[in-house]
């Protein structure tokens, strides 16, 4: 039977206030949010966001290797590709070397818009970052790094 005290802890750590996953959400949530209001009316959802970051980086990459590069599921890529190239901001191609492999290309649409929308991360990361000094931001930047390598270390264990 735990005692009093240890109860006390154990109700406190999974206090949402208290809980690192849920504060990331909390985060990850309201950047999305900001971020979707001032790109939406160019036809950019949250959920398309990381496909196009992605794809300003380097586009012509197979539908998989995306997946891979975003750490989703192959099935939730197939969904979000379909909503991009409805709103007519990719095509896909078979790749004609490896005819199993499906290549996603921007349109110049989606190319143009590269230009407009990525100053939008930048405002929306310096709303997020007032008030806190340049070593502040850089010091939770790497404390947010080494969190996602510990729990990709997990992860990669816990599948072994």
């Amino acid at each position: 039977m735990p005692t009093s005290s240890e109860a006390d802890r154990t109700a406190a750590y999974w206090a949402f206030e208290d809980s690192l996953g849920y504060l990331a959400r909390l985060v990850f949530r309201s950047f999305s949010m900001l971020r979707e209001a001032k790109t939406r009316e160019h036809g950019v959802s949250a959920g398309h966001w990381p496909f196009l970051r992605q794809l300003w980086r380097e586009d012509g990459v197979s539908q998989h290797e995306l997946s891979r590069r975003l750490v989703m599921q192959d099935a939730t890529t197939a969904v979000a590709l379909r909503g991009l190239e409805k709103e007519g901001l990719i095509h896909r191609r078979v790749n004609r070397r490896d005819r199993r492999e499906t290549l996603v290309y921007l349109t110049p649409h989606a190319r143009a818009l590269a230009g407009t929308l990525l100053p939008v991360t930048r405002e929306v990361q310096a709303a997020a970052t007032r008030g806190l000094s340049p070593e502040e931001v850089e010091r939770l930047r790497g404390l947010l790094f080494r969190i996602v390598a510990n729990l990709a270390e997990e992860e990669f264990s816990s599948r072994c």
